[in-house]
């Protein structure tokens, strides 16, 4: 299994739409080194949902439930999405700059390639996260 941060701004896409909708693609991805995240997703990979611009926190976790395929919002074929569903909702929102101040955290690419909208991440940084979540900041 791989693990894998991905962020959206709330204004356009929400944890509590997410849940809303239990079934998304993520699209919209119009970056390459993403893009190529995408392309590497697989069956039961688990996201960690993470609200950028306002929020800045990782508020849930998501699962890949089919793998990459043409992006149906435009007719580009460099561009690919996946499809995920909530897995749950996170007990505490874990914040940039909680993940900045831990150790274990310093080399997670939310915090090296800020700009980046799908990441990959270890599964080390992934459990460090969800033990973070289950603690009041």
């Amino acid at each position: 299994m791989n693990y894998w941060l991905i962020k959206s701004e709330p204004f356009k896409y929400s944890w509590s739409q997410f849940l809303k909708d239990e079934v998304t693609f993520w699209d919209g991805v119009r970056n390459y080194q993403a893009r190529n995240n995408l392309k590497n997703m697989q069956l039961g990979d688990q996201c960690l949902f993470y609200h950028s611009n306002e929020g800045k926190e990782v508020v849930g976790v998501a699962e890949v439930i089919k793998e990459f395929y043409q992006d149906p919002t435009t007719s580009e074929d460099a561009w690919v999405v996946v499809d995920i569903k909530p897995l749950f909702a996170v007990k505490y929102p874990v914040s940039l700059s909680t993940m900045k101040n831990h150790p274990e955290l310093q080399s997670i690419g939310l915090i090296k390639q800020p700009r980046l909208s799908v990441i990959a991440i270890t599964e080390s940084e992934f459990r460090t996260i969800i033990n973070l979540s289950n603690e009041p900041a």
